[in-house]
């Protein structure tokens, strides 16, 4: 059982930046592709960006791309959001998950339920 946990949230003006960390359990971790997800209250949670195993494939939501980054160390069991030109409507709960997803890039990334363990999640507010 792989545990997730997540830091680094907090409040951040409209167009500064935010790094969100997710830490894991296991060294399993480093055989895990991993994701960040997000969710607002009243919205379904949607995946803002993912990472393969061992770090080569990348995907990002459209509404992120170019100002978001997906990273891992596996050496630290962990995975990184750097979050640039960050807006109000990034404002959610960030969430980080695991899971050994099958198939071809991007689509592999994008099927929810794929994804087994899931953190607690850390709030990220953007003030307009």
């Amino acid at each position: 059982q792989v545990q997730l946990v997540e830091s680094g949230g907090g409040l951040v003006q409209s167009g500064g930046s935010l790094r969100v960390s997710c830490a894991a359990s296991e060294r399993t971790f480093s055989t895990y592709d991993m994701g960040w997800f997000r969710q607002t209250p009243g919205k379904e949670r949607e995946i803002v960006a993912a990472i393969n195993w061992s770090g080569d494939s990348l995907y990002y939501a459209d509404s992120v791309k170019g100002r978001f980054t997906i990273s891992r160390d596996n050496a630290k069991n962990t995975v990184y959001l750097h979050m640039n030109s960050l807006k109000p409507e990034d404002t959610a709960v960030y969430y980080c998950a695991g899971g050994r997803l099958t198939g071809s890039a991007p689509t592999r990334y994008l099927d929810i339920g794929d994804y087994i363990y899931w953190g607690q999640g850390t709030h990220v507010t953007v003030s307009s």
